[in-house]
């Protein structure tokens, strides 16, 4: 009996022992587990943040502390209460929820009074040291135009640019517009808006909403652009394109601003500057270019391939002086399109090299009834893609397309490559 009691004493106490083990290895699992969230935490608050693209509208702040998921809406009332009682008395406030729904300021009868010496003096550019004391009325008085210039001239577009060196940020406010032309010769007004990009690389574009029915927009938008570093600020140009919305056509270009940022001086803090919109500076050339393309109808199958080889000598239509062409195949029968292919992008260059085959089915027999339209176009993400050439190969077009066309329908299954000269889009 000796030896079986032994042997319960030693089965009870082995359970005992599995649950202390078990504790021991709950508890070193949650610590590891913990020091393991704690180290990525600090490695992600230490670590530089990558590039991030945050747009403020309307005033709104949305700037993040890092780079999460969380967002900070204005600011708080308390630090609210002591910007406006800090303000001093002869700065005029500019308050975003006075504004109507175009965006406008309403207009104030109060009068501001300057010093003599400001009134002399007229900058073009100059820090700001509150940022809260900004107005439209202020950046007006920078500049004052003669009543025969304002005639010739498209305008005036005020922004403001400053360099956040705690996040490596470069941001850019665009403020508002004055003296726009009527692009509407109807209701002799403009539905303006501005498109934002960073020369030369082009990496970075934006733009502002549109604000309908006003030749004097206050947009009041900030766009923060994350990963710039300050040494290379100096080689970057900002272009803004100043642009009039319509609805059923191509928008209206108004006008531009370059301005190259090479000795412009951000450390100080943020600078307000104002600049004459322009025409639109865009090279003529003798041609739109040239187009290769091969085709080939199979009469077996009633199908037509057709193969995007290359395209030339194609205009600079953009202001950094290279396009981004791509090229859209659009098969019409009777003409009604019926189908429509397009190629890669090709960045930056006005000499594309394609090779991209395309196999459109034939909904009938022959090809009397059937045409084909290329069009090339630059790539642009900040707005509609511009048309930079067009071509058209059918039984009823003339020139070269008609020739070729004749070609693809007296030899089936052999593939017939040209050049052919592309026509205003």
């Amino acid at each position: 009996m000796a030896p079986i009691a032994d042997s319960r004493q030693q089965f009870d106490e082995i359970p005992t022992v599995v649950g202390i083990f078990s504790a021991f290895g709950l508890v070193f699992s949650v610590s590891l587990f913990a020091w393991i969230c704690c180290q990525r935490k600090s490695s992600k608050s230490n670590k530089t943040p990558p590039y991030k693209f945050v747009h403020v509208l309307k005033g709104v702040d949305i700037y993040p502390e890092n780079l999460n998921s969380k967002k900070k809406f204005g600011a708080d009332d308390k630090n609210e209460a002591k910007n406006k009682s800090a303000m001093p008395k002869n700065s005029l406030h500019l308050d975003l929820e006075k504004r109507d729904l175009n965006g406008n300021f309403p207009k104030t009868t109060t009068k501001m009074q300057g010093s003599p010496d400001a009134e002399n003096s007229s900058p073009k550019h100059f820090a700001e040291r509150k940022k809260d004391s900004v107005s439209p009325d202020s950046l007006k008085s920078i500049t004052s135009l003669s009543s025969e210039d304002k005639q010739d001239k498209l305008g005036t577009l005020f922004f403001s640019l400053e360099y956040n060196f705690e996040k490596k940020a470069f941001v850019v406010n665009i403020k508002e517009a004055r003296g726009l032309p009527a692009m509407d010769e109807q209701s002799m007004t403009s539905d303006p808006y501005i498109k934002m990009t960073i020369l030369p690389e082009k990496k970075h574009k934006v733009k502002t909403r549109v604000l309908r029915k006003t030749l004097d927009p206050a947009f009041d938008e900030t766009f923060t652009f994350y990963g710039i570093p300050y040494s290379q600020i100096q080689d970057l140009t900002l272009h803004f394109m100043v642009l009039s919305f319509d609805r059923f056509s191509r928008d209206d270009v108004i006008g531009e601003v370059l301005i190259p940022l090479a000795g412009i001086e951000l450390s100080e803090g943020r600078l307000l500057m104002d600049r004459e919109i322009i025409k639109r500076n865009v090279r003529k050339s003798s041609g739109r270019g040239e187009l290769l393309v091969s085709l080939c109808y199979q009469s077996t199958t009633n199908t037509l391939t057709v193969v995007v080889l290359k395209a030339r000598h194609l205009p600079k239509s953009d202001v950094s002086g290279l396009s981004d062409p791509y090229v859209k195949v659009n098969l019409y029968h009777a003409k009604k399109r019926i189908s429509k292919k397009k190629t890669h992008v090709k960045k930056c260059t006005p000499n594309a090299v394609f090779n991209e085959l395309f196999v459109f089915d034939i909904p009938c027999e022959g090809l009397d009834d059937i045409s084909i339209e290329f069009l090339v176009l630059d790539s642009d993400r900040g707005s509609r893609n511009e048309v930079i050439g067009r071509l058209t190969l059918g039984s009823s077009e003339e020139g070269t397309g008609g020739e070729h066309w004749k070609e693809i329908c007296e030899y089936p299954r052999r593939q017939i490559a040209k050049w052919h000269m592309l026509c205003d889009g």
